[in-house]
């Protein structure tokens, strides 16, 4: 299972630097490149490991992110299963967005898998926004990757 998730991550990884690349690439078209033309803008959360990212209206179409939401069956909660991340060190997350177009990831413990759902024993409360598309390209944006 650890070597599945190492890979995994490492796959996530691969695709986060070559998208992040691509998005910091996107900063420059039109011929400019300050600040204020980057796809996300990243920000510490005071009190907190992760930061929230902020992506433009361009960026999230480009990168189609998709959403979908933490679901509550028979006292167990859910989610998509594309929408966890798999981190380096085995760690498992998902990406929250608690208003359009910024998200913040969210530690979360998976108690199995079953076939496109993921069944969580820690996780966000039901009905809370979380990506399933774009999920990798995110954590690159966070972690400066292509920056």
């Amino acid at each position: 299972m650890r070597n599945q998730i190492q890979m995994v991550s490492t796959a996530a990884l691969a695709v986060a630097l070559q998208l992040a690349v691509g998005l910091a690439g996107a900063a420059g078209e039109g011929g400019s490149s300050g600040k204020k033309d980057r796809p996300s803008r990243v920000e510490a959360i005071e009190g907190s490991k992760v930061k929230r990212v902020t992506v433009t209206e361009k960026a999230a179409k480009r990168l189609d992110i998709q959403t979908g939401e933490v679901t509550k069956e028979a006292d167990q909660l859910s989610t998509p299963y594309a929408s966890i991340l798999y981190d380096i060190g085995g760690g498992t997350w998902v990406y929250t967005m608690p208003q359009p177009l910024t998200f913040v990831r969210h530690s979360v413990v998976v108690q199995a898998i079953k076939g496109e759902k993921a069944w969580l024993k820690e996780v966000p409360p039901p009905g809370t926004k979380i990506v399933t598309v774009g999920v990798a390209e995110l954590y690159g944006a966070e972690k400066g990757v292509g920056h």
